[in-house]
């Protein structure tokens, strides 16, 4: 095939693909604009999740009549002249190109009026042909209205997400700008319903609680550092408020929202041995240095950095968040557990002192409540000395039954000892009770499942990428026991739950539901009501470290005989491992060698 000159319209189209990739891309790249041009005011109405249109106004230094064709066009910006002010980047855009993309992929009308002008002008540009332009009375500033966009790129428009999945994309992105900027006034709607609102005084806490509601905004620990060159601000969650996924880490670099392993890596270094596996903190951080020292030249949609010193970096962060988690929330010191002496006559490993109340905030509804292990020797990650000797051999059953059980006891306040007709069973009491509540709360095809009235009712506030979520799955929590009402944009009213939750907070069985949902998950699919019952589930379950007397022991002995699947838990973790009579005379030589 000979060489030929791609057309321009091609080109453009090739180089919108490298920074308009989905709706949120638009809307990073408008509101960079906004905040370039000094506007204090920003106001972002978005329709179908930007498919449809996509409009932001702000309140900026607008553009002039003289300068609206250029603002269009590719390769041309105010922020920068020479290739040496490159490597010293102090604006959110610097290569011209965000406009001239979106305009070639959409359909783009600009309205803008520069300080201090007597008027202003519009312009409008389809698939990268300008349609039109004139004087137009305007106040100070800019509106831009994207529609239809990726309208002449139908592959493109394929790849895009469902619209829940565009709107929190979007919803993440202006809030973290929200966050990073606290001095504008931020304001968005979805399809005519306002989501966040910010005042733009200035208080980062007050976004916080804007964001993700009051009670997370005050946990959050205000982190502080800064020397000569390096300045870090921000605020981390204790070790007691974490997440299942990193979505909720956030970075800025003077200003300019990156994704950064390294830097993520420093923070989760700051968190090592204070966290469960699997389990990540919330983090809001700001970096400020010298725009000399930081590369933001890298990649097309200008997400990610390159650090002139990244191990001062690195260990800035470090130092910063650590220092924040030691001072509001000093760590215990842990040792080996002391063995006591139960009136019952049975061995049970002291309760720790001084441990975060905050993991028995989802404590056990029908054992009661026990002092819990820290964190890092909880539920599946509980960890004990391993015995010398040979490793136990884990059989695979003959069938899915268990046989009756008789309770020998509890070993180490996380495992029941149990003897069967066939040998010995060793049962994890958290994958135990997950399993037993799983198969209660759901229930038999075509059952009730008996919800139990509150008091009073119990409001919640959630972020709105989460109240989102939670808003599409109202009728699927009634099928389960809820009754949740919608009470005002991220507001939602508990009035009732599964009667075998009672024991549980509301507000915390309402979060479990959303605050672990991955980006592409979808929880209206099949098996979304197994999904979330098990996500209850494991945080009603009792946990690894709960001493349980003898009857709570049998209890659940029994309770697990009873369930249709009894040797996994509901996430398909062994609940059990069974040690024939066979295997244990092999191993105490009573039937020759192994």
């Amino acid at each position: 095939m000979p060489i030929r000159v791609l057309s321009e319209q091609v080109a453009s189209q090739i180089a919108a693909g490298e920074v308009v990739e989905r709706p949120a891309s638009v809307v990073k790249e408008l509101i960079e604009n906004s905040l370039d041009a000094h506007a204090t005011e920003i106001t972002l109405q978005i329709e179908q999740a930007g498919r449809k249109r996509i409009e932001i106004a702000d309140n900026g230094d607008g553009i002039s009549m003289d300068e609206m064709p250029l603002a269009v066009a590719r390769h041309s910006t105010s922020k920068l002249v020479s290739a040496e002010e490159l490597f010293s980047i102090r604006t959110l855009g610097f290569r011209g190109e965000a406009l001239a993309s979106i305009a070639s992929v959409a359909r783009l009308t600009i309205v803008s009026a520069g300080r201090g002008a007597t008027s202003g002008a519009r312009m409008l540009v389809e698939g990268g042909e300008s349609l039109a332009f004139g004087p137009l009375g305007a106040p100070q500033g800019t509106v831009v209205n994207v529609e239809n966009l990726f309208y002449n790129v139908p592959a493109r428009l394929k790849f895009l997400k469902r619209d829940t999945t565009e709107r929190q994309q979007i919803d993440a992105l202006v809030t973290r700008y929200a966050m990073a900027y606290p001095q504008v006034r931020f304001r968005l709607t979805h399809d005519g319903s306002q989501t966040l609102q910010t005042s733009g005084n200035g208080e980062r806490r007050e976004v916080l609680a804007a964001v993700y509601g009051v009670e997370i905004a005050r946990q959050m620990l205000e982190v502080s550092l800064e020397d000569e060159q390096i300045q870090v601000a921000g605020f981390v969650s204790p070790v007691a408020l974490t997440r299942s996924n990193r979505k909720e880490i956030t970075f800025f670099v003077n200003g300019r929202w990156v994704q950064d392993t390294a830097l993520s890596s420093a923070l989760l270094q700051a968190y090592r041995t204070l966290l469960m596996i699997g389990r990540y903190p919330m983090a809001v951080l700001f970096i400020q240095m010298q725009p000399e020292q930081v590369d933001v030249n890298v990649h097309p949609a200008k997400a990610e950095v390159r650090f002139r010193e990244p191990d001062r970096v690195f260990s800035h962060v470090q130092r910063a968040v650590k220092r924040a988690l030691l001072a509001y929330s000093p760590v215990p010191q842990l040792e080996t557990p002391a063995w006591r002496q139960s009136p019952s006559g049975w061995n049970f490993p002291a309760p720790s002192q001084g441990v975060d109340p905050a993991w028995d905030m989802a404590a056990e509804l029908k054992y009661p409540q026990q002092p819990a292990l820290p964190a890092a020797e909880q539920e599946e990650n509980f960890s004990g000395e391993t015995l010398p000797g040979p490793s136990p051999i884990l059989e695979a059953p003959r069938s899915n039954m268990l046989p009756l059980l008789r309770l020998v006891g509890q070993v180490g306040a996380a495992y029941i000892v149990a003897e069967g007709p066939d040998g010995l069973y060793l049962i994890d009491q958290h994958a135990a009770h997950e399993r037993v509540l799983f198969e209660r709360l759901r229930g038999q095809p075509g059952k009730t499942v008996v919800s139990q009235a509150l008091l009073e009712p119990v409001t919640v506030q959630l972020p709105q990428s989460s109240a989102q979520l939670l808003n599409e799955q109202i009728g699927l929590l009634d099928r389960l026991g809820f009754q949740v009402e919608s009470f005002g944009p991220g507001m939602f009213q508990v009035r009732a739950v599964p009667g075998l939750l009672t024991g549980m907070d509301p507000a915390a069985a309402l979060r479990v539901l959303v605050e672990d949902f991955e980006e592409d998950e979808t929880p209206l699919q099949a098996e979304a009501e197994a999904r979330l019952v098990a996500r209850i589930c494991k945080r009603a379950a009792v946990k690894a470290g709960q001493v349980l007397s003898v009857e709570e022991q049998k209890t659940l002995l029994r309770d697990l005989e009873n369930c249709v699947s009894p040797r996994t838990c509901p996430h398909g973790r062994p609940t059990m491992i069974h040690l024939s009579v066979d295997l244990l005379e092999r191993q105490f030589g009573r039937r020759g060698s192994r």
